[in-house]
């Protein structure tokens, strides 16, 4: 590897009107990351110009004046940027953090360029591919056609997931010999089990009247992360269990709130949107389970936080989410309540619901942050 002073990174990052957290948070990790090393690290996002006149840029008017201010004014920026001889030196590595910016790959060096790819599953709905649980418009088709050729055109590729790199050869190779590097993601945060009473003055000062043991979701509200089904696995339940559903993420959409009503269980679901760090860590550690029901993902960061917190893991038996818990989870078909019921009926085994916990702490310990950033430099002095 080069000596650190001779290594300069650029993050392209994204906008941030967008409000994409996961990613803001990834380029985050990076940047502090790479810093505590020594080692010279910028990050160059969007400028919020014409999406400013907006409060969000990703529906409406605001979308398409954010669209201004990502591709034709930040490729400007990028261009002029390019011709300061800072810029040109050979020690520059630069890194699209976000492989829905790959057409920012045009105007940086193709050799020198590594981009992240999280998840295909945009790209995949776009080409027509069934059971991504995406939805694009006319529009999105075409935006994500033009992220794929660049993509394709990329010559370093960094996957977070096996599943998502067999993906991206499946659309973007095909029959092409490419290599594709697997660097899972890290934690963007220190998560940790809190211990009980500490955590629960936490819960307790929020009001969150959580009285009861409590079933945990962490993510946002879109269809494919599957919240209905925490609802119904508690319906069928019925009066084998009284405890209280707890989402943590985005706030809850009318068709959740419909279910929740018609399954007479509005007393017992409590909703925390955009909780605090330590909130989040009381909530992994305090709860009876974690329960992560997705169609799809490209890795699954709730996964390995709940693990890292003590939670034992119920999700989807589908891949990226089986290979990112280690197999350390207990796994149901996204579809079958039945099946959610029945796995989770299982945890009160003591002996099980011990091991899923032990087995969990040990496979979140596979994306600590230190072996994450020693892969991404070791890319960095092959390219």
């Amino acid at each position: 590897m080069p000596e650190n002073k001779r290594i300069r990174i650029i993050l392209i990052g994204n906008y941030l009107k967008d409000r994409q957290q996961s990613m803001l948070r990834f380029s985050d990790m990076l940047s502090k990351g790479f810093s505590a090393r020594e080692i010279e690290v910028l990050t160059w996002r969007a400028p919020v110009i014409f999406g400013s006149f907006f409060s969000q840029t990703q529906s409406g008017i605001g979308k398409w004046l954010g669209y201004i201010d990502k591709w034709i004014i930040f490729p400007a920026i990028i261009w002029m940027r390019l011709l300061m001889p800072v810029n040109k030196h050979t020690g520059n590595r630069f890194h699209i953090c976000d492989h829905s910016n790959s057409p920012y790959l045009t105007y940086l060096p193709k050799a020198t360029t590594i981009i992240t790819c999280h998840d295909v599953l945009a790209i995949k709905s776009a080409m027509g591919f069934q059971g991504t649980y995406c939805e694009t418009s006319r529009f999105g088709r075409i935006l994500q056609k033009w992220i794929l050729k660049n993509l394709s055109a990329a010559k370093n590729i960094v996957c977070v997931s096996e599943f998502t790199g067999d993906d991206l050869k499946q659309v973007a190779y095909k029959n092409q010999q490419r290599n594709v590097v697997i660097i899972p993601n890290a934690f963007n945060d220190i998560f940790y089990p809190i211990q009980a009473d500490k955590a629960w003055v936490i819960l307790d000062s929020l009001s969150l009247k959580v009285s009861r043991p409590f079933i945990l979701h962490v993510g946002g509200g879109h269809h494919r992360k599957n919240r209905n089904m925490l609802i119904k696995m508690v319906a069928a339940l019925k009066d084998e269990w009284n405890g209280i559903i707890c989402f943590a993420g985005e706030k809850l959409d009318e068709e959740l709130i419909m279910l929740i009503r018609e399954k007479h269980l509005h007393d017992r679901v409590i909703s925390l949107v955009n909780a605090e760090h330590q909130t989040l860590l009381a909530l992994y550690s305090c709860c009876y389970a974690f329960i992560f029901p997705s169609f799809s993902e490209g890795f699954g960061w709730p996964l390995i936080e709940a693990q890292a917190c003590g939670a034992p893991v119920i999700t989807s038996n589908k891949q990226p989410m089986i290979e990112v818990t280690g197999g350390d989870a207990l796994f149901a078909d996204p579809e079958n309540t039945n099946e959610f019921k029945i796995r989770f009926m299982n945890l009160s085994d003591s002996a099980l619901r011990k091991n899923l916990i032990e087995k969990g702490f040990i496979n979140a310990r596979r994306f600590e942050l230190t072996p994450i950033l020693n892969a991404y430099l070791n890319l960095y002095d092959t390219v």
